[in-house]
């Protein structure tokens, strides 16, 4: 297998979901790509299945957040400080996509120890959560409300949120790798009472956790970044290629 990497910039949500699913298209049995990004201006992200008339449209345009929907499932992240990544591979062989999901969380896992000792406790989530019943709840609208099965974490807290589909023949799976708090802003453009707001800013603060609060110093995101492309090569022992995204 051959990889190709896109190195880190930031682009509009609707930008960054359109090339994720252009990268799907341009994917060849032999080549993956893996691609790293941001979000400018903030953008939040609901899953395929969710409805736009869960955020508050109003309150998202006076604060100049962007609102796109995701080609994968999961529930809304506020994309604002963090890196996201997306892996597009190649699944002719018929590879299970919970097997596909755990290596690539390996392989972040790797890149984030290896970026500061004070992340060597970071590690995968064994447990599943009853998803049906978590859709019922108040949080069940909030990516990082729970933590699914070889989610990243830490302390018991989540660091990382991703999603999976498969395309075809091919995987698309992207993820929020979060670096600072903003990301709790979330609740604020969430159209539900202000006592169910308060409830989920809880939750989202026992629930969750972001690398700079981990480290307490600033995160250099492209040292980041680095050090997760080193994870994925011990992880999937890939050659790769970097590619300018002009190419696209």
């Amino acid at each position: 297998m051959n990889w190709e990497i896109i190195r880190y910039n930031t682009y509009p949500g609707k930008y960054n979901m359109d090339l994720d699913l252009t990268l799907v298209k341009n994917c060849d049995p032999q080549t993956a790509y893996l691609r790293f990004y941001g979000w400018n201006p903030y953008c939040i992200s609901i899953g395929a299945n969710q409805s736009y008339s869960e955020i508050n449209k109003e309150l998202s345009i006076s604060e100049n957040i962007d609102i796109v929907k995701r080609p994968t499932g999961g529930r809304a992240i506020l994309h604002s400080e963090e890196l996201t990544y997306s892996v597009i591979i190649p699944n002719n062989k018929n590879v299970s996509g919970r097997l596909i999901y755990e290596q690539i969380s390996l392989a972040i896992v790797q890149g984030l120890r290896s970026y500061s000792n004070n992340l060597l406790e970071v590690e995968l989530e064994n447990l599943s959560p009853n998803f049906p019943e978590l859709l019922k709840q108040s949080a069940g609208s909030l990516c990082f409300a729970s933590t699914a099965k070889s989610e990243i974490k830490f302390h018991g807290k989540k660091l990382v949120g991703s999603a999976q589909r498969k395309i075809g023949d091919k995987i698309l799976q992207h993820g929020s790798i979060l670096i600072g708090k903003h990301h709790k802003k979330l609740v604020d453009f969430l159209n539900i009472d202000e006592d169910e707001k308060n409830i989920l800013r809880n939750e989202m603060t026992e629930r969750t956790t972001e690398i700079s609060s981990i480290i307490n110093e600033e995160v250099n995101i492209l040292l980041l970044q680095d050090n997760i492309i080193e994870g994925f090569e011990k992880v999937f022992e890939m050659n790769y290629a970097q590619k300018e995204l002009t190419t696209y």
